[in-house]
């Protein structure tokens, strides 16, 4: 039968055509599955019996066996290192870059007497632990390039150990988004960022990997916990756990000898709408009231960078030799402020006897300073005002400085 003549019979009459195809189809496929049925079984039988044709095909036959046993172990072996190492197959390729983004992105949280880290998540709000701010008005945000600034407002949860800072410019690029939901495969491979030892040591950003072991929740927490053998150190309170692929699944929150604990990133967008400033440390201060608390605001504006406030604070007689310009760059990289006393000095009426410490903010690295003197105050418009300094430098003071 000829091409033409079989698409004639196969096409006319046409209200036959549908069922034909049915069945010339189902016809075709079933003679193929047979034939290809046959094939197998044949090739079975060949299998079987070529080893035992010959001594020669015998020993082929033990070395094929033997190249598939191995195969097939090997697929085992990788199928395994892929699991340990990327925590599924969909992972393998999306991993590039993650630990780039991580030291570009993570920040240091430092206050006068705690250091942790942070990261954005969103344009202008960094997340941290609360115990890294705890008692602390006004901690600062350092960047990996070494810029510094203060957060204009701080709001929390201290049972839920959460707190978070915004910031009045925005960072786009360095934004991790709160993921709505976590899913884990069994010792999925997860990495840890943050400052180990804080400004101890100088550097970026440390990345920690380890592997998912379990989720723990508990009655008594508002959070659940996703536990892994990373180490956590001191530092790296407050930092992103992210999976292979840099997604955002965890807080560092608490670690103890290859153990360590993250607060589930899903949690945190249902707590933030709850958050407030109630347990947040505030500066509270009243210049007007004496010398000495004008002077301990004074340094408390400066610790807290509310660099007009302190200017505020100079009286007329101390702002014939200076500006607004000129006095800032005094103190650009002045990280914090600690005031150890602040009282009046001997018995006189307008003078106050500091003690105070600067954290300065050098190439990557703390500089403490101590310094010790009086200041001498003027009343205007009803405000104790600087008016004279006498203030030194204390090299390595010992402890008694402190307490005396």
């Amino acid at each position: 039968m000829t091409l033409k003549a079989y698409f004639k019979r196969l096409l006319f009459p046409i209200y036959l055509f549908p069922i034909k195809l049915l069945i010339y189809s189902t016809y075709y496929f079933l003679k193929f599955l047979i034939k290809l049925l046959f094939a197998l079984v044949g090739l079975i039988i060949d299998c079987i019996i070529f080893p035992f044709k010959s001594l020669k095909n015998f020993l082929k036959s033990l070395v094929y066996l033997i190249v598939a046993i191995y195969l097939f172990f090997s697929l085992l072996v990788i199928g395994d290192y892929v699991k340990r190492q990327y925590g599924s197959f969909n992972k393998i390729f999306c991993g590039y870059g993650i630990n780039d983004k991580l030291k570009k992105s993570v920040v240091r949280i430092v206050g006068e007497n705690m250091e942790g880290s942070g990261f954005f998540i969103s344009e202008n709000q960094v997340l941290t632990n609360f115990h890294v701010i705890a008692d602390e008005p006004s901690p600062k945000i350092i960047f990996p390039d070494g810029k510094f600034i203060t957060p204009s407002r701080i709001i929390g949860d201290a049972d839920a150990d959460l707190a978070l800072l915004f910031v009045d410019d925005k960072y786009p690029d360095l934004v991790y988004p709160l993921p709505e939901r976590l899913g884990f495969t069994d010792n999925e491979p997860l990495l840890s960022a943050g400052y180990a030892l804080g400004t101890d040591i100088k550097g970026n950003a440390t990345i920690l990997k380890g592997n998912y072991i379990d989720y723990r929740t508990s009655k008594h927490y508002s959070v659940g916990y996703i536990q892994t053998n990373i180490s956590l150190v001191a530092g790296m309170s407050g930092g992103p756990l992210v999976d292979q692929c840099g997604s955002l699944v965890g807080v560092n929150t608490m670690g103890l000898a290859g153990l360590s604990l993250f607060i589930g990133a899903q949690d945190v967008s249902t707590l933030i709408p709850n958050f407030t400033d109630q347990k947040v440390a505030k500066i509270e201060v009243d210049p007007s009231s004496s010398p000495e608390e004008a002077v301990r605001a004074f340094y408390t504006y400066l610790k807290a960078r509310r660099m007009k406030d302190g200017f505020d604070l100079l009286s007329k007689k101390y702002l014939e030799k200076t500006n607004f310009e000129e006095w800032t760059a005094r103190f650009t990289n002045i990280l914090d402020v600690g005031i150890y006393k602040s009282e009046r000095y001997e018995k006189t009426r307008d003078t106050a006897f500091v003690k105070f410490s600067t954290k300065n903010w050098v190439d990557g690295e703390i500089e403490i300073h101590y310094y010790e003197g009086t200041w001498k105050t003027v009343k205007e418009g009803g405000v104790y005002k600087m008016l004279q300094s006498k203030i030194k430098e204390v090299f390595e003071p010992g402890w008694d400085w402190f307490y005396e």
